[in-house]
C-alpha cells in the first residue's frame, strides 16, 4: 500500500476551505489537466456522507471511471472518500481540517493499492505516485486560491 501525505495552509475560515473541498464543480475545475469530469451519482454542488460520484478523466492517455462514495464526514474537520468500483485494488483519501493561528491547516493522506502484483508496484513506483502528487498538488493550488478569494 502507497501513502501520500500533503498539507497546504490556506488564509481562509475552515468552513470555505471544507465546503470547497467537497464541491464537485471545484474539484472538476482544479481537475482541468486529466479533463475529469463527475458523469454519475453527484455531479454538481457539495457533495455530501453516503453520496457517490463517478469521475472521468484521462491519465496515462486512457480514459478511466473511478466510482467513490463519502463514507465518513464531521463539518469542518474531515472527510473521506474510497473508491467504490475502479482500477485500484483499494483507494481512500482522507481530508483533515484545522485551524492554527487563524490560518486553515488542510491535510490529505491517500492512501491506495494497486493491482497487477510486481507489475502494479513498479508502475506505481516509476509514474503513479508522482501522478497522483502532482494531481493533489495542482488542485490543492485551486483550491487554495479560490477558498482565499472567496474570503476576501
Amino acid at each position: 500500500m502507497t501513502t501520500i501525505y500533503l498539507t497546504t495552509e490556506i488564509n481562509a475560515p475552515i468552513e470555505v476551505v471544507f465546503n470547497n473541498s467537497r464541491d464537485i464543480d471545484l474539484h472538476q475545475e482544479s481537475a482541468s489537466q486529466t479533463h475529469e469530469k463527475a458523469i454519475a451519482g453527484k455531479t454538481s454542488g457539495l457533495i455530501e456522507k453516503g453520496e457517490t460520484v463517478t469521475w472521468k478523466g484521462k491519465h496515462f492517455g486512457f480514459y478511466l471511471q473511478h466510482q467513490s462514495i463519502i463514507s465518513e464526514m464531521d463539518f469542518y474537520t474531515y472527510f473521506i472518500d474510497e473508491q467504490l468500483k475502479g482500477k485500484f485494488n483499494s483507494f481512500k483519501h482522507q481530508h483533515l481540517f484545522e485551524v492554527k493561528n487563524g490560518i486553515t491547516i488542510m491535510q490529505d493522506i491517500l492512501q491506495y493499492e494497486t493491482p497487477f502484483g510486481i507489475f502494479g508496484k513498479l508502475f506505481d513506483y516509476l509514474f503513479l505516485k508522482k501522478h497522483l502528487l502532482h494531481f493533489l498538488l495542482f488542485r490543492n493550488k485551486v483550491l487554495k486560491k479560490k477558498s482565499e478569494m472567496n474570503s476576501m
